[in-house]
């Protein structure tokens, strides 16, 4: 099984770092997870924020968050739109069909006989 995470919103915040203290450097992003099997590929209920000073090339973690930062975080979490997505693969059906054609014609077979 592949996951992997693709973004769903990503946001430039006007706030200071707390490591280096510029104020146009933070950006936020929302990445959400995705599965995919053999049979299908669907979107998780899960999702990953990041928080990335670009001036100091530094991640930000939630502890160190100010008062600002978890406002705007508030806000652009409610933003990010989170998809629900299931998708059967073409293989998934062929199968299926496969194997429906062989179980009716052994019925066919033994009814007929």
């Amino acid at each position: 099984m592949k996951t992997t995470y693709k973004t769903i919103h990503t946001a430039a915040l006007q706030c200071n770092c707390p490591e280096c203290y510029s104020n146009s450097g933070l950006e936020l992003s929302f990445k959400q997870e995705w599965k995919d099997t053999f049979w299908s590929k669907k979107a998780t209920d899960v999702v990953r924020e990041e928080l990335v000073c670009k001036h100091c090339d530094f991640p930000i973690y939630p502890v160190s968050w100010t008062e600002d930062i978890e406002r705007l975080y508030e806000y652009h979490n409610k933003l990010a739109k989170k998809e629900t997505y299931k998708r059967l693969k073409a293989q998934t059906y062929i199968i299926v069909a496969a194997a429906l054609v062989i179980l009716f014609s052994l019925l066919y077979i033994f009814v007929a006989n």
